[in-house]
């Protein structure tokens, strides 16, 4: 009998950086880690170009990096989480290299650190320039597979948590296809880790991975958890407008090393919309390339400035405009708003627990108020791996024991479906268009309007389900905050407003609420017009 055959240990649901650091951290406490995607492949993480953020240098300080994520985060930053944050990044730095990160270092041996917009000092480590996610996850990966506490079951996705007498029980799995004869799988656990990432692929244009579909939101949301924070997604302003899905990032390091914004006319417009231009926070970024865009002026990214390091420096970005027959030395880049981070997600405390018992989270899936209206340059991977751990540790010392009696769980049924495409390419055109860069309260009821449509026509598809109520978290929350602050511009209330400068939490109870009525005040005038008539 190996360390897995009890049943009844802890699941971690995702196999990107929080997911995987989490069970290492765990380690040798057995887990069950579930990835939608062989091991190393489909997790935002991978995707990271930019890097990870820590007060390393010489005069900066923890202090000076919660302060950057503070005012980043526009009013709405849980003060104590993201000085915590920062102080505990040293501590997780020394971890990455010792499971073998290879993070960029100078001639004689130290760390070294860029700058990046809104950062006061260079704080971002990198790994050979743009490609900080991919090698950061490799060596997690590596790390993962020799570690003899770690078991992967790949292919599944959750479905729903097993929630029993108020406490997280288990968890419903099923394959990611969908397949004729396809079984499900519920796996008993003491401990729910949900580490499942962001909700990308509910907008059109988005920079995330396909397995990004907002499911750790909606299963959380299903079993009673309270959701902070939903209606900030940042939209990175210069994702590649080249036709493909998802869009490639023009990472935001570039503009660190002098890439300028240009419109098709190649007037640079970023001097007029912010003091520090192209380094400006991204919600305004993101604006005003919108604005250029819908202007019909076009938004580009000119590289050129970088100079000869452009090469050497961003593989990535080199490899990708490529492949789109573009030169970036020679040409600026194309480039549009995407859904880039979900800024909210599962509520959780400083230890990364849900409002649910039996249910932790960490990474993109929750709001642990660290980066409030708009998330602080390559603070994601930082807060990962921070509260990664500190989940690890909180299980680690209040794990509870075993029931006497075993819980009876019957097998979920997988019932047999072709996912309807056709259903969620208008679900990401609808986000896209009306809860996008820029909202108002018409757009934002006609998206729940489409939403609740397509949540009665899509009953069996269970994948799509967890999509439509994230995507209806999302929106309703959007409406109800009369304000524009951070990530989230609402058009018809323009202006931030200081009374409504606190966290919103948002139930699937109330979001069900929100939705009603907003279906009741849009056919309210199409019944009084039909009466007249």
């Amino acid at each position: 009998m190996n360390a897995h055959d009890n049943g009844d240990g802890i699941v971690v649901v995702g196999a990107g950086l929080a997911g995987l650091f989490t069970a290492l951290k765990l380690a040798p406490l057995p887990v069950t880690v579930i990835s939608p995607a062989r091991l190393g492949e489909g997790a935002s993480s991978l995707w990271a170009q930019a890097g990870l953020a820590a007060a390393l240098a010489e005069g900066d300080t923890p202090e000076h990096h919660a302060e950057d994520t503070i005012r980043a985060g526009a009013g709405i930053v849980d003060e104590k989480v993201a000085l915590l944050m920062a102080q505990e990044a040293r501590e997780r730095i020394e971890d990455l290299l010792r499971y073998g990160v290879p993070f960029d270092k100078d001639l004689e041996g130290r760390l070294s650190l860029s700058h990046e917009a809104a950062h006061r000092n260079r704080r971002i480590l990198h790994v050979k320039g743009d490609t900080a996610g991919r090698a950061i996850m490799g060596a997690i990966t590596e790390a993962a597979r020799t570690t003899p506490s770690i078991r992967v079951l790949e292919g599944l996705t959750a479905h729903d948590l097993i929630v029993h007498n108020g406490r997280v029980q288990g968890i419903s799995l099923a394959p990611v296809d969908g397949e004729a004869g396809a079984q499900g799988l519920v796996l008993p656990a003491r401990a729910v880790v949900l580490a499942t990432g962001g909700a990308g692929q509910v907008y059109g244009i988005t920079t995330n991975p396909l397995e990004a579909r907002g499911g750790g939101v909606a299963i959380a949301a299903r079993a009673g958890a309270v959701i902070a924070d939903a209606e900030f997604i940042q939209f990175h302003p210069t994702a590649m407008d080249i036709g493909r899905d998802p869009a490639p990032l023009a990472t935001e390091a570039l503009r660190g090393e002098g890439a300028i914004l240009v419109n098709g006319k190649g007037e640079r417009f970023m001097r007029a919309v912010h003091e520090d231009a192209e380094l400006g926070p991204r919600d305004v970024a993101a604006r005003a390339v919108y604005r250029e865009i819908v202007g019909g002026r076009g938004a580009f990214l000119d590289c050129r400035p970088v100079g000869p390091s452009l090469v050497d420096h961003f593989p990535a970005v080199i490899a990708a405009c490529g492949r789109a027959g573009i030169d970036p030395t020679r040409e600026a880049i194309p480039v549009a708003p995407a859904a880039h981070y979900h800024m909210g997600g599962v509520f959780t405390d400083a230890q990364g627990r849900s409002t649910v018992d039996g249910l932790w989270a960490c990474g993109e899936v929750t709001s642990t108020g660290a980066h409030g209206a708009n998330r602080l340059a390559s603070n994601s991977l930082l807060e990962a791996v921070v509260f990664g751990a500190r989940v690890a540790d909180d299980i680690a010392s209040s794990l509870p024991p075993l029931p006497s009696t075993k819980i009876a769980i019957a097998m979920p049924d997988v019932e047999t479906y072709e996912p309807n495409k056709e259903a969620e390419q208008t679900l990401r055109r609808t986000m896209s268009a009306d809860v996008g860069v820029v909202r108002d309260a018409q757009s934002l009821t006609n998206a729940l309007n489409t939403i609740v449509s397509l949540e009665r026509d899509n009953e069996d598809d269970k994948q799509f389900a967890n999509m439509l109520t994230t995507a209806k978290l999302i929106t309703a929350a959007a409406l109800k905050r009369k304000e524009s602050r951070g990530a989230h511009f609402r058009s018809d209330y323009p202006a931030p407003e200081a009374a409504q400068a606190k966290r919103s939490f948002i139930t699937l109870t109330k979001a069900d609420e929100i939705a009603r009525e907003a279906a009741s005040a849009s056919s309210a005038p199409r019944l009084r017009a039909v009466s007249q008539a």
